[in-house]
């Protein structure tokens, strides 16, 4: 009998309290100090622990048979890919990587400009394309940028276009809009079988303005908050982003207050995110004010304690503990968080198809065209197929991996060159958090 390999262990933060978690096994648990020692013993030297403590862990599947946890591992994993066969899939389609906004950050900025324009013809290839692509799968659209609702009667033409074949598809729809002509857009888009809209405010006014702002400078803030209101007003759910860094992190207290003040918190119809602005392509240009994954979800933990009237507006999901808390139970083994070619994909105006968001629109990413004509890249569309912690050299010996699942296949790409490398997720870290967050009062 040994420590399981996938026992994830530490002390929760600003607690004398520890926790546990199996993701193989499905077990969590809080523990005192006194068992916190005796599990520091069994992780060394099992023999100075009594009998009746290793039977309970045991019996949680934290002390386990080695051989028989090889067993479960491969019939879970099994249990996964049967899994992911069935998963919806998600379309990405970029009509355009114009934008009129000039962000003062921007992933896409120093993409090569492209040439050609979305003609109904290339719509029409795409849902022919995808249609026998993915056919007998469970499948929806999302309309992705640059930015995809530009204020022209051409491209008001195209959405158009694009909503009636989607409908014509059965397939519903998302856009994805930095929400400035929203307001414009509503009566066509309401047309679609919209699941959500995803917009991106990323504070109050002032500091909004400072930072996504138009070509030329003007601020953006008060439109976009008009084609918020509309949306919800029509019953399209939104479901708004915040993007943050250390220059706009001291602004959520009071950026969540607003968005519970006008009572966007309390419909049906509103829900958000918070993303952290990262490197992902190249140097951004202060890269300074930049958090890393952890440093991020600590400045949060601060800021939440000290103003918790945030919980209303978004609450962390710190890994696993948000779904453990909320689901009274812990998500399946996650062998792979990469979605690319397997539950995403992204296809441009140009006919290129990617992988997913994060290549879309890279020329050497390209994985084959749908239009002119249709081919693919079978070996390097193999090589994202293929990636999940079994195939990637670091997972292999990480206590961590199946609720990490190798990270982004794209950032770990840009980092050692081979898409089978690791994205590696600060977990323990996140748990010490999370579990502080959502569970320590009730232990307590």
């Amino acid at each position: 009998m040994i420590f399981s390999k996938h026992n994830i262990f530490s002390k929760i933060k600003d607690s004398e309290n520890f926790f546990i978690v199996n993701l193989l096994t499905g077990n969590a648990d809080i523990v005192n100090l006194a068992d916190a020692e005796k599990i520091n013993r069994v992780r060394t030297n099992h023999s100075v622990v009594e009998d009746n403590f290793l039977k309970e862990l045991a019996e949680k599947g934290y002390w386990v048979d080695e051989k028989e946890e090889t067993k479960l591992y491969q019939s879970k994993y099994l249990d996964f890919i049967d899994s992911r066969d069935d998963d919806e899939i998600q379309l990405f389609f970029v009509p355009n990587y114009n934008c009129n906004f000039a962000c003062s950050y921007c992933y896409q900025d120093e993409y090569a400009p492209t040439k050609g324009l979305l003609t109904n013809e290339i719509i029409d290839s795409f849902f022919k394309y995808v249609q026998a692509e993915f056919a007998g799968r469970k499948k929806y659209i999302t309309v992705f940028g640059g930015e995809p609702l530009l204020n022209s009667p051409k491209q008001k033409e195209l959405i158009s276009y694009f909503i009636d074949q989607a409908n014509a598809a059965k397939l519903d729809i998302s856009f994805v809009t930095n929400g400035y002509t929203l307001s414009d857009y509503i009566d066509i888009i309401k047309q679609g079988r919209v699941r959500e809209v995803q917009i991106t405010l990323d504070g109050t006014a002032a500091v909004h303005d400072s930072r996504r702002f138009l070509k030329g400078g003007t601020g953006t803030f008060d439109r976009i908050v008009s084609g918020i209101d509309a949306c919800i007003a029509n019953k399209l759910t939104v479901n708004l982003r915040m993007v943050i860094d250390k220059e706009n992190i001291d602004n959520l207290p009071e950026f969540a207050r607003s968005a519970i003040d006008k009572g966007w918190t309390k419909s049906p119809y509103f829900k958000s995110q918070i993303g952290r602005n990262y490197e992902l392509h190249h140097c951004q240009s202060a890269p300074s004010k930049l958090f890393s994954r952890i440093s991020l979800y600590e400045e949060l933990y601060k800021i939440i304690k000290q103003h918790p009237h945030i919980i209303e507006f978004y609450k962390p999901a710190y890994s696993i503990s948000k779904f453990l808390f909320e689901n009274g139970s812990l998500p399946d083994p996650l062998f792979d968080s990469c979605p690319a070619c397997k539950s995403e994909w992204a296809f441009d105006y140009t006919g290129q198809i990617y992988s997913c968001t994060a290549t879309v629109g890279k020329s050497d990413e390209s994985l084959g065209t749908f239009y002119p004509e249709v081919s693919r890249k079978e070996d390097m569309i193999s090589s994202w197929e293929n990636r999940d912690v079994t195939s990637i050299p670091e997972c292999n010996t990480c206590n961590m991996q199946l609720a990490c699942g190798g990270g982004c296949g794209s950032i770990a790409k840009n980092r050692t060159g081979n898409v089978c490398s690791s994205d590696c997720r600060p977990i323990k870290e996140l748990l010490e958090l999370g579990f502080a967050s959502y569970f320590e009062k009730e232990f307590s």
